[in-house]
């Protein structure tokens, strides 16, 4: 089975790029190949040009330091046994950072601050169970800040969160990304937010990325017939704009059964004989306006 087949992508300090698709596509198991908790089987992982894949245990771990995971439920990240500024003290226990008590404590306050729990004193002392979702997924942001990464690995982060949370807490990874200048390499169900808040869009289906592009360009000029299949299900702001969804029918292969030719045309509305036969590679459509938008369809 191959999880993930063929990815390739690339991410710029002060950049957010959103991996979209539905699940079971690959999106988690790719950044947890990118942060080293999966092995690939082969390709090249690198960060600021170095080569991390097949770094022993203690070459990885300064690394690691340098690209922190945000993950999706913030009630499951959390210790139940440790108070938020056990939390954070702890990454900086495991990487050596900090010459003191006093100085841990510092930089755990102005990692908690930074993460929109003002004042910290206000929250150090207290255990998740006393938290918010909100409060503890900011928390969760809070010990990654306090290694100071390089890249942010975000999975879900906004998912198990209210409808009126969401906005503040991506607010708050659209700054991060801005200043100091880290990546953010986000994984998404949702079109609206991610043609909002990331740069440029890579959607994934099966295990690889069958379209990718600057996020206004995608959702505006979709050419993959799955991308346009998720953005006709976003709800437009003005109802008398309505328009039909497209409801793909029956469940995407099996990974161990991927499709001959390409993997999108057992349930593609548009698929033609050459399809079942050739396997289409991502490319730049004919007409694309965007030279960095490619699409993987023999239709485009």
């Amino acid at each position: 089975m191959h999880a993930v087949d063929g990815v390739s992508l690339s991410l710029a300090r002060g950049e957010m790029v959103a991996l979209v698709g539905e699940s079971g596509c690959g999106k988690t198991t790719t950044v947890q190949t990118i942060s080293g908790m999966v092995t690939p089987s082969s390709g090249s992982i690198q960060l600021d040009g170095a080569e991390i894949v097949g770094l022993s245990e203690r070459r990885l771990r300064p690394l690691r330091r340098r690209m922190q995971m945000i993950y999706q439920d913030p009630y499951e990240s959390l210790d139940p046994r440790f108070r938020v500024s056990q939390t954070l003290v702890e990454p900086m226990l495991i990487h050596g950072i900090g010459g003191s008590r006093s100085d841990r404590a510092r930089l755990a306050a102005e990692a908690l601050e930074r993460a929109g729990l003002a004042p910290a004193g206000a929250f150090l002392d207290r255990y998740p169970h006393e938290l918010s979702g909100g409060q503890r997924q900011r928390v969760a942001i809070a010990a990654a800040l306090v290694l100071g990464p390089d890249l942010l690995l975000a999975d879900e982060p906004v998912s198990m969160l209210d409808v009126s949370v969401r906005a503040g807490v991506l607010a708050l990874l659209d700054a991060l990304r801005r200043d100091p200048g880290m990546g953010i390499l986000m994984i998404t169900h949702d079109l609206s937010t991610a043609a909002h808040f990331a740069d440029r869009i890579a959607v994934m289906y099966l295990g690889r990325i069958v379209e990718q592009g600057p996020a206004q360009t995608v959702v505006r000029a979709p050419r993959h017939p799955y991308t346009r299949a998720l953005l006709s299900v976003v709800p437009d702001r003005d109802p008398r704009k309505a328009g039909t969804p497209q409801i793909l029918t029956g469940e995407a292969p099996d990974p161990a059964n991927v499709p001959s030719g390409c993997r999108f045309r057992t349930r593609c509305p548009v698929a033609e004989a050459q399809c079942t036969t050739a396997d289409p590679h991502l490319r730049f459509p004919s007409d694309a306006t965007d030279p960095a938008h490619e699409v993987a369809c023999h239709l485009a």
